[in-house]
């Protein structure tokens, strides 16, 4: 790679990482990506860090025509939570489900038998995963955001997705075209999150 290009590169990749935000999946609208821009996003989380390539993180898609089943997760995970959630508040959850036209969720997967990397790395790669995902997804024109919030950690989820003990669902990730743009957050200055030894 000749400098020019080199710079040409490097200057592309700082614009996309500067450029993205999040997008809430309430925002995110069809048309969602295509099956083959879907295949690019998720082989972009392959690419993420993997000290012994553990592959320390799956990804399980929720395809458009099983999102019902996820949203009846929803419901009943708030009614465990509150006994006495109204008809109302039962629909607000399970209407989260069908938010966004790609949705995924990120799972760590921290069973010891995968060797002895430290969970707190294999949470780091997932997270690395998620973020080549984030933008590959902006470099393509969508917008793209996490959720997670305490439904994602009951019964239900364990039971709908079949997580087993030494797994731990992280987030759920939605891809679409943005409905409605919200202003862009100023990001922190470098001295906000960074001091010398």
């Amino acid at each position: 790679m000749d400098l020019g290009t080199a710079q040409e590169v490097l200057d592309a990749a700082l614009t996309l990482i500067h450029t993205r935000q999040h997008a809430s999946p309430k925002r995110l609208d069809e048309p969602g990506p295509d099956p083959g821009q879907i295949e690019m996003i998720l082989g972009a989380a392959g690419a993420a860090p993997d000290h012994g390539r553990l592959n320390p993180w799956r990804l399980i898609v929720i395809p458009p025509e099983r999102r019902q089943l996820l949203g009846a997760a929803f419901a009943e995970a708030l009614v465990e939570r509150d006994g006495d959630a109204t008809e109302v508040q039962k629909q607000e959850a399970m209407a989260k489900a069908f938010r966004g036209p790609f949705l995924v969720l990120v799972v760590a997967r921290l069973d010891p038998a995968l060797g002895d990397t430290h969970p707190q790395e294999r949470i780091i790669s997932a997270g690395c995963a998620v973020q080549n995902m984030l933008l590959v997804a902006h470099a393509m024109g969508y917008g793209a955001g996490l959720a997670s919030g305490r439904a994602l950690y009951s019964r239900q989820m364990n039971l709908l997705f079949g997580l087993r003990a030494d797994e731990k669902p992280l987030c759920f990730l939605s891809v679409g075209t943005v409905s409605r743009s919200k202003p862009t957050r100023p990001r922190p200055l470098i001295s906000d999150y960074t001091s010398t030894l």
